[in-house]
């Protein structure tokens, strides 16, 4: 950001060069606007060293929510969910697929669907998928 410092002190130099006086109407609009440009040169610097923390800021926050994110969810990368047996069964009430934990249906629990919350049945004789589909 140093170049607005020096085009402001070259414009000053321009001014002082040409000899115009800041007690004449001219002299004194262009002495006022150097300055103010000075001020917009101060306030663009103090924005950019601002702007500068905040992506400091944000980098190390990122970096700390990378690491809560990879202790919080590293184990969910390691669970296998093939060693789970789950059966996919039809609501006969709302038509929905619910999945079903094998341990439940063994246990011969009541089952109600999440989605209606009626009673599902379901006939345990079958022990394969397969046999049921011989209709």
């Amino acid at each position: 950001m140093e170049y607005l410092y020096e085009r402001v002190a070259y414009l000053r130099g321009l001014i002082e060069g040409l000899g115009i006086e800041e007690n004449t109407k001219e002299g004194k609009v262009i002495t006022n606007i150097i300055e103010v440009l000075g001020d917009f040169a101060d306030a663009i610097n103090e924005l950019y060293d601002s702007q500068e923390e905040l992506n400091d800021y944000v980098e190390a926050i990122d970096e700390d929510l990378s690491n809560v994110e990879d202790e919080l969810f590293d184990d969910e990368e390691d669970d296998d969910y093939d060693d789970y047996d789950f059966i996919e069964v039809e609501c006969p009430h709302c038509n929905e697929y619910v999945y079903l934990d094998q341990e439940v249906l063994d246990k011969g629990e009541e089952v109600l669907c999440p989605n209606c919350h009626e009673p599902i049945e379901i006939d345990m004789e079958c022990c394969d998928n397969d046999c049921c589909c011989d209709d």
